[in-house]
């Protein structure tokens, strides 16, 4: 049972009750991320276009349009969008340089009109594909209509939730020195992941992930990868979990003992799942999301026979360096 402590670090997060926020969201960080992807250079493995976690919700980063800096915040503390330039341009008017964009209950259409809207006062004219990627059906967000409700309590939830994956994912990426992903969220499939490379080239990647180039899905896994994420579920699947897979996956993964015990191989889904509910009534939460990340790391990396010796970080021993006066 979780104790008040955990219930404010790891907040339940049942899908059933925030679907419709959580499908409205997913939509909304589609429209802001798809401004990074259309103002942004081409980064291996499609990290140009993620969103990371700030201390109040999702940031794109800077992002630039010519020389002037912009920065998409969602903040979910105080349920606002925030929409910021910099750099270097002449205004001096606070307003002039920012857009704020309240966040609450409004169709895919209105809030994608706001986003532009805001972007052309700002003087920031971006076009962007409106067609979502990694749904079905895929509604154009100018043609998405549909009222949808906003929670305010489970969007601030979820960013809780991501906040300290992060975290935790932050801890075990620190563990390894071989080519490794930022942690980051994908908007694509509305999900934070941490991904560790091999160094090897694998087998080209089957597609057909919907709404999204089998091109894009094959340079995003050009590369063996151990991955590591957290998924808050979907109508299909309504069930927040942390996840674990290969690719490709090496004989035996599935068959692999990983922890914490009621951690489990999903043949549907190919990867190993965490059950959030569980994780977080486990006596030490951060501990058992840990144990799951190195175990299931563990076992795609001597399965599939990667050079772990050459990947595992050394830390220097900083206390035992001389003191300098």
């Amino acid at each position: 049972m979780a104790n008040s402590a955990t219930e404010e670090t790891w907040p339940a997060l049942p899908f059933a009750e925030w679907k419709e926020t959580a499908m409205m969201l997913h939509m909304w960080t589609q429209v802001v991320g798809k401004v990074r992807l259309a103002l942004s250079p081409w980064t291996n493995h499609s990290w140009h276009v993620t969103l990371y976690l700030t201390a109040r919700g999702l940031t794109t980063s800077p992002i630039y349009f010519g020389s002037r800096a912009l920065q998409i915040d969602f903040d979910f503390v105080e349920h606002a969008l925030r929409i910021q330039t910099g750099g270097t341009c002449f205004r001096t008017s606070l307003r002039e340089m920012e857009k704020i964009i309240p966040l609450g209950p409004k169709s895919v259409a209105k809030f994608y009109r706001e986003v532009m809207d805001a972007l052309r006062e700002l003087e920031i004219p971006v076009e962007i594909n409106t067609t979502p990627n990694e749904v079905d059906p895929a509604i154009p967000f100018e043609q998405n209509e549909k009222d949808s409700a906003y929670d305010p309590e489970y969007a601030n939830r979820f960013w809780r939730v991501l906040l300290q994956s992060d975290r935790v994912f932050k801890e075990f990426r620190a563990e390894f020195c071989g080519k490794c992903s930022p942690v980051h969220f994908f908007w694509g499939s509305f999900d934070l992941a941490v991904t560790r490379f091999s160094g090897r080239r694998a087998p080209q990647h089957p597609g057909g992930v919907p709404h999204l180039p089998d091109a894009v899905t094959r340079e995003a896994y050009s590369h063996e990868v151990s991955s590591l994420g957290f998924w808050p579920g979907n109508e299909m699947m309504p069930e927040p979990v942390f996840y674990s897979y290969a690719y490709p996956e090496p004989p035996g993964f599935s068959e692999a003992k990983v922890q914490p015990s009621f951690a489990k191989y999903n043949p549907q889904l190919k990867e190993f799942v965490l059950p959030y509910e569980q994780m977080r009534r486990a006596e030490s939460p951060d501990a058992a999301l840990l144990q799951f990340a190195r175990t299931t790391y563990d076992a795609a990396s001597t399965l599939g026979d990667w050079d772990r010796a050459a990947l595992t970080e050394v830390k220097p021993d900083l206390h035992s360096r001389p003191h300098r006066s």
